[in-house]
């Protein structure tokens, strides 16, 4: 078995590519969004679609999050000749639970629909989706298991490839069966996921990774998942939360709340998950001290930052204006503006998301992964209780602060565990203390002036002037810490 001619790739050559082909999906998932808001508007429809989407959304975390819990195994079994069956092993584990979840999207969809969306006239819409979304996330599963054996093997081309086909030509089925409403999308997504599975599946045929399970048992794999996936899961499932909590505001708050997450989600996806996605095997080649593991901490932060604050300051001027061009009639004026306003609510959200999508991998290059299932079920738990007073005190920008909050607090336990709690917040703070003084002068002046969408112009311009002529010195000492560490 041979690596294919991408083994030289560099680590940071490969975050490029992982980040290209996130950008591609997030970008296809965004078009997708704005085809939904301008065909169907802003009400029930939307509602019962964002309510099932939330679903599909917790479920591909999973396989996302499965590559930091498979890939070392991987790696490992690759000079012993068993990637195939290692392989196989833990497709039959994750391939149980996830037809079982398929089984009860498909024989109870009204059922499931009622236990996940709090807008009764959402409901029968979201029971249309889910039979297609849920085997639709089961396939991107199956995607998440053949991408880490492919890297395994050095081969990152095949799955950037196999995921940024599935997201367009997924796009492209939705937009031709528009016809038949909203279950539409989740056609599209299963067709997404069928070859998001299939292109890797081919590629392993070829190289002859295909093989029956081995001797390790389905409770052994169950472990390593649980600490692995429970709490990417767990992060996930706050917007499940959330979501729910937002239906009962009334017709079309979910639909708000689910675009203003959604975008907040792609800045922290193309950012700080892309750098904690390729970082794993550069900081595992030598000893990952606490301070190391600091320093990268907050690297990571710096850099994500300064593209969080800039598209705050936008969202928080042209908002409305932004909205109303991308999603259409229905997010002008009034909806529009309280987007827009929205996704400046979730900003804290933003910060604390990429600390733990940077933070979390580091626990299993250090080997500190026993507690994080019973984190994550706290979590949830404490989350629950935190949305219930944020959507009493303040509605929408109230559960926008309770996702921050229950975040925050996984954070802190994430950096308490690697001992890194009092460093990584002084840089954190500090980070978000800097942005939001330049992103504050930067685009509050031209709004006091000009128009929202001149103003947020002229903001954008302003900010990038700063960074490039003041030249914080955290952001020069993250960005050149990446371009070593990572190279």
């Amino acid at each position: 078995m041979q690596p294919n001619d991408s083994a030289g790739r560099s680590a940071v050559s490969s975050g490029l590519l992982t980040g290209l082909s996130t950008a591609a999906v997030s970008g296809s998932a965004a078009v997708a969004g704005a085809i939904l808001s301008r065909r169907f508007g802003h009400g029930v429809k939307t509602d019962g679609f964002i309510a099932a989407y939330a679903v599909y959304l917790a479920l591909v975390l999973v396989a996302q999050a499965l590559r930091v819990v498979v890939l070392p195994d991987f790696a490992r079994s690759v000079p012993e000749r068993r990637l195939g069956r290692e392989l196989a092993g833990w497709t039959v584990a994750l391939g149980l639970p996830s037809v079982a979840l398929a089984v009860v999207a498909i024989a109870a969809p009204h059922w499931a629909a009622g236990v996940i969306d709090g807008n009764a006239g959402g409901r029968a819409y979201a029971a249309q989706l889910l039979p297609w979304l849920v085997p639709a996330a089961g396939a991107q599963i199956l995607a998440g298991l053949g991408a880490s054996a492919l890297a395994a093997v050095e081969d990152y081309g095949t799955a950037a490839l196999a995921f940024s086909a599935g997201a367009i030509a997924g796009l492209v089925v939705t937009i031709a069966l528009l016809g038949h409403g909203v279950v539409a999308f989740g056609i599209g997504l299963a067709v997404n996921g069928a070859l998001a599975a299939g292109i890797p599946a081919v590629q392993l045929g070829r190289k002859r990774l295909l093989s029956r399970p081995d001797n390790v048992g389905i409770a052994t794999r169950a472990r390593a998942l649980a600490e692995g996936v429970s709490l990417p899961f767990a992060l996930q499932g706050f917007f499940v939360v959330a979501n729910r909590f937002a239906g009962e505001l009334g017709k079309g708050e979910q639909t708000t709340f689910g675009y203003a997450y959604l975008i907040a989600a792609f800045l922290v996806a193309v950012t700080a998950s892309s750098i904690a996605l390729v970082s794993s095997a550069p900081l595992s080649r030598g000893e990952l001290t606490a301070q190391r593991a600091a320093r990268h901490i907050v690297s990571a932060a710096w850099v994500s930052l300064a593209i969080v604050a800039a598209a705050a300051g936008v969202f928080a001027l042209a908002g409305s204006g932004v909205t109303h061009r991308v999603l259409g009639s229905a997010y002008g004026g009034t909806t529009g503006t309280e987007l827009g306003r929205l996704v400046v609510w979730f900003a804290p959200w933003m910060v604390a998301s990429v600390g733990v999508s940077v933070t979390f991998p580091l626990l299993f290059v250090r080997g500190k992964t026993r507690l994080l299932p019973w984190l994550a079920a706290t979590a949830i738990i404490l989350h629950v209780g935190i949305e219930a007073i944020g959507r009493h005190a303040s509605g929408l920008s109230g559960i926008a602060i309770g996702m921050a909050g229950t975040t925050f607090a996984v954070l802190v336990v994430l950096c308490a565990m690697l001992g890194v709690l009092a460093p990584v917040a002084r840089g954190i703070v500090w980070a978000a203390a800097v942005f939001g003084a330049i992103g504050a002068l930067c685009f509050g002046l031209p709004g006091v002036v000009f128009g929202s969408v001149m103003a947020a112009v002229l903001g954008l311009v302003a900010y990038a002037l700063v960074l490039r002529f003041a030249k914080p010195a955290g952001l020069l000492d993250a960005w050149a810490y990446l371009r070593k560490e990572l190279a």
